[in-house]
């Protein structure tokens, strides 16, 4: 007869790295009756936060003569071995005595069962699956609120109207292997992972407000979700991450490269608070040019500010500054026109002019506007096509003056030596030093799937 080992633990915190039990309630069920029922204070060997103790009654001194987890770790893992592991959000309290058995030296692992996901499918339609409101809307005793042996023995009665009731057999489906609702975080239904595609694309994970957390590219979107929730990670950052997340939206894409610039273009529009990767990419420095009222024009190296346009962008001063070193020199510009991140007249070239002895103003200007075309040419245009979502469509993405345009998908009806409807069709995205990266260095290894684009064509 397969015995069922319902736990509950409470902790020092919200993730087992960091955090330690403080008490654990253990309550062997073989499917009608009660076997066993174990529980005891643990000491944590660490001082139990305020708000914790608040929350739970468990203090300081009431743990401070309690066994450590150790001296019990042989006597917890007799109780779960060879049992289906059952817990009301199963996958935080299995992380906690999973870990710390590990640090004890026993190497377990067990079947899991989430009454959370068991009761969204056996008992749908309630408003809420927090174990107390459950509870409550299910007339279950329940006391000793947030202690282990009150939360365990509730949890028991719980397994017990899940069994009743599961005519569809939906814990036998729960307690397969490898069954990707086994690990799915507790918010999310299965029914949004079962819909996810397996093609290339942009995933988007939301909180409970419906606001978007995490932004991802796959090539195969259900795929690479599913590998968000595998394994048995404990740190702090993952535990918060898949409890914020509960519901999942896609976009199909043509081929990696489109899902590549939509997902970095997404997260540079929301910012989702779990994506932080692609903040250290972001260019901080760019080359301006502007007119003072004397007429004269100027070449600046300044921050990058919202809004405000520039010829160049840079990741750093020193890059600026050498650029606008090398620019004066090629078009003999007076240094005192050119102002530098760091410095202002800055002396690079000519030291021996006299403060007073002026260059005349067109000449002046148009050194500085032959440097900014000079700057401008080396900004290529062309545009890059590859495969779409279907047969009937190909993507495309257009670059300008060495800037990202924008993507998109276009029918097969249309040829690809029409550049202009081809620009017209495409939606317009806004460029970063990132994306550049990203599609310069596709270009380069795609060579044959670059189609360049004349001046003439641009200005058609």
């Amino acid at each position: 007869m397969q015995e069922y080992a319902i736990v509950d633990i409470e902790t020092t915190g919200g993730n087992a790295q960091s955090s330690a039990i403080t008490e654990i309630a253990i309550i062997i069920y073989n499917g009608s009756k009660v076997v066993k029922r174990w529980e005891t204070l643990i000491n944590p060997q660490k001082e139990i936060p305020f708000n914790i103790t608040v929350l739970t009654g468990i203090t300081n001194s009431m743990v401070s003569s309690a066994p450590v987890f150790d001296e019990v770790a042989y006597q917890i893992y007799d109780l779960l071995n060879n049992r289906i592991f059952v817990a009301h959000n199963v996958n935080f309290d299995y992380s906690f005595i999973h870990f710390q058995l590990q640090q004890a030296g026993l190497n377990w692992f067990a079947r899991k069962l989430c009454t959370v996901r068991a009761a969204r499918k056996i008992l749908p339609g309630q408003p809420t699956y927090s174990l107390g409101k459950l509870c409550k809307a299910l007339g279950i005793p329940h006391e000793n609120h947030h202690r282990a042996g009150g939360d365990a023995d509730a949890t028991l009665i719980l397994l017990k109207k899940l069994l009743q009731n599961d005519t569809h057999k939906e814990i036998d489906q729960l307690l397969k292997r490898r069954v990707p609702q086994q690990n799915l975080p507790p918010n999310l239904a299965m029914e949004e992972f079962e819909q996810l595609p397996e093609k290339p694309g942009v995933y988007y994970f939301y909180n409970k407000e419906h606001k978007v957390v995490y932004i991802g590219k796959a090539v195969n979107i259900k795929k690479r979700v599913a590998s968000h929730f595998s394994g048995n990670k404990t740190t702090e950052q993952r535990q918060l991450f898949l409890k914020d997340i509960y519901h999942i939206s896609f976009e199909v894409c043509g081929n990696e490269l489109l899902a590549l610039l939509l997902e970095c273009s997404e997260i540079q529009k929301l910012w989702p608070i779990h994506n932080k990767a692609l903040k250290r990419f972001e260019p901080k420095f760019g080359l301006y040019s502007y007119e003072a009222r004397s007429g004269y024009l100027y070449l600046t190296v300044g921050k990058l500010a919202k809004h405000q346009s520039c010829d160049q962008v840079f990741h750093s001063v020193q890059e600026g500054n050498e650029m606008l070193r090398n620019l004066a020199e090629q078009f003999a510009i007076d240094y005192r026109f050119c102002k530098y991140a760091t410095y202002q007249q800055e002396t690079v070239l000519g030291t021996n002019q006299v403060e007073n002895d002026f260059p005349i103003v067109e000449l002046h200007n148009k050194s500085i506007q032959e440097a900014l075309h000079f700057v401008s040419q080396q900004k290529a245009s062309f545009f890059i096509i590859e495969k779409g979502r279907t047969i009937n469509e190909y993507s495309c993405v257009w670059v300008e003056n060495g800037q990202f345009f924008g993507m998109g998908y276009l029918s097969k009806e249309i040829p690809v030596t029409n550049v202009m409807q081809i620009k017209e069709t495409l939606i317009r995205y806004k460029s970063n030093q990132y994306l550049m990266q990203l599609i310069m260095g596709y270009a380069a290894k795609n060579a044959q799937k670059v189609h360049q684009v004349s001046v003439i064509e641009q200005e058609d």
